[in-house]
């Protein structure tokens, strides 16, 4: 069909649009409107327009009684976030979108029948769509419910068999790869395994005993691999989404060359336990969707730590002890059952120059940037109202402002503040030997109301020993509670990370908030009400 389409009939004026992109509407819709000769065609005005409007090479959209309803190609699967929508607003059912699967599987075979290895039967997979139905009914959605989703076959499902396109190799897992679970959990539906790359040794796609699948823009050409059927299946619209793996590009090459989205993510973020190792030391999963928003609305269901997958795990390092020696002697016992927490639940510790964290901390109120603070609240109100200021606060901007700073030593520090950022934003370097995060105290110790009151300056200064550098160099961080006081009040440490880490980040402390949670409750002795309410 044309990129374009005209009707000169149209009033007020020509009406020409692209079909690819524009939908029919039609309202209370009558059998007179799609007769040829009828009252649309006369209307239309272009006999050759109508016809493929009311065959479906265009999206149209019918009205009856006041409801709407979408008629798309039929041979198409509705995107996630559309199945999403239809599901929540009644228009599709999950059982509705099994069905059309399996035709559309069905139908695909004859053009490519070495897609699959194997496709669970349509009524089982029938069966868990209902049981989904009846599950949310009148409630809240799961992410992934009903979307329907396949796999490489080098990943398992419990009871049924992986065989790496290997049938010497073959076997059947008792249980299902944490990853899949995740799915499973998160309401998708599994319809089956997929071809691939005789033990993934390979980015042709043409080295399996189960036949050869070809690209989805060309019977002649490859399909790519060795993730083969997953790039296909997705490409194909048999499936939403599928998982591949990706040693050496065997989730990129079959998705460039199929025209879909592969992504690749870091080694250990999503767990690798069931899966058939091709090289361990390299091994990923790997996600293949039409889309990047697809792929990633699938890799946040996916991207969980195991604790037991040894490709996991993470770096992180501490303050020397010149520098907790700042704590107390229970915070510094508390910090130290932390790390060593940290380091059961898969981190690894190592040592780094602290070098430039311990000066970054010391620009923040010994150096120029006081000043700032000088010009951002403004110099005038600050000469004007001093003496109306709290007596601490008075007395801090009352020691700025009497400073005999010289010019030149504001860009001696700026200059300064550059050093000790790059320094440390080298640290988190994980391609130069880096570490995921730096692991501090979040404060050294706790001070009663009295005892910040007597000292409120140089109190107020050591509580932010471990806090200053991170705004000076521009690190991001979260704080999070690590354990409870003989006097039953919290201990708080802080996960840091290079700037742009904020995700590897939350997650590393996501995995230590896990590993502590039963055990918090079960030590503490005392949490309060609104906290534990808040939690639930």
């Amino acid at each position: 069909m044309a990129s374009s389409l005209s009707l000169p009939t149209a009033r007020p004026y020509t009406y020409t649009f692209p079909p690819s992109t524009t939908a029919l509407l039609l309202i209370d819709m009558q059998r007179d409107f799609v007769d040829p000769s009828g009252f649309g065609s006369i209307q239309c005005g272009n006999p050759e327009i109508f016809s493929a409007m009311v065959t479906t090479s265009m999206d149209i959209i019918c009205g009856q009684d006041g409801l709407f309803g979408y008629i798309g190609d039929k041979d198409i699967l509705p995107s996630i976030s559309e199945l999403q929508k239809g599901y929540k607003s009644g228009l599709f059912d999950p059982e509705t979108t099994v069905t059309s699967v399996f035709e559309r599987i069905e139908k695909y075979k004859a053009i490519d029948p070495a897609v699959w290895i194997s496709i669970q039967p349509k009524e089982q997979v029938l069966l868990a769509a209902k049981a989904l139905s009846a599950k949310y009914a009148g409630k809240p959605l799961p992410p992934l419910y009903g979307i329907p989703f396949a796999l490489k076959d080098n990943i398992d499902v419990s009871g049924i068999p992986t065989t790496a396109t290997c049938p010497q190799f073959a076997y059947t897992p008792t249980s299902t790869a944490p990853a899949v679970q995740h799915l499973l959990d998160a309401g998708a539906l599994y319809i089956g395994k997929l071809n691939m790359d005789q033990l993934a040794t390979g980015l042709s796609g043409c080295r399996s005993p189960y036949g050869t699948p070809h690209s989805v823009y060309s019977t002649s050409h490859i399909s790519g691999g060795s993730s083969s059927g997953s790039a296909v299946a997705v490409a194909a619209g048999l499936v939403s989404f599928t998982l591949g793996t990706d040693t050496a590009g065997s989730g990129r090459v079959p998705a460039a060359l199929n025209g879909i989205v592969g992504f690749k993510p870091t080694k250990g973020t999503i767990s690798a336990r069931g899966v058939v190792p091709a090289c361990k030391s390299l091994d990923t999963l790997s996600i293949m969707a039409p889309t990047l928003a697809e792929a990633r609305s699938v890799w946040y269901i996916l991207d969980v730590h195991d604790a037991l997958d040894p490709n996991g795990g993470f770096t992180f390092a501490i303050p020397p002890p010149s520098e907790l020696s700042a704590c107390t002697e229970e915070y510094a016992t508390l910090f130290a059952g932390t790390v060593e927490k940290l380091r059961s639940l898969g981190g690894r510790l190592v040592e780094i120059d602290y070098t430039p964290f311990a000066q970054a901390s010391g620009l923040l109120y010994n150096a120029s940037l006081v000043h700032e603070r000088l010009s951002s609240i403004g110099h005038s109100f600050l000469t004007t109202h001093l003496t109306s200021l709290h007596p601490t606060t008075q007395s801090l901007f009352a020691s700025a402002l009497t400073t005999d700073l010289k010019p030149w030593q504001v860009f001696h520090d700026q200059d300064l503040q550059r050093q000790y950022t790059m320094a440390a934003q080298r640290t988190f370097d994980t391609l130069e030997g880096g570490i995921d995060v730096l692991l501090v105290p979040s404060t050294p110790c706790h001070p009663t109301i009295a005892e910040m009151e007597a000292e409120p300056l140089s109190l107020n200064a050591k509580m932010g020993t471990f806090t200053h550098a991170g705004n000076v160099v521009d690190l991001c961080g979260v704080s999070v509670n690590a354990g409870w006081t003989g006097e039953k009040l919290p201990f708080g440490v802080t996960f840091l990370g290079g700037s742009g880490y904020d995700g590897r980040v939350l997650d590393i402390a996501a995995v230590f908030e896990e590993g502590i949670s039963g055990e918090s409750k079960a030590t503490s002795g005392y949490q309060s009400p609104s906290v534990y309410s808040a939690r639930r």
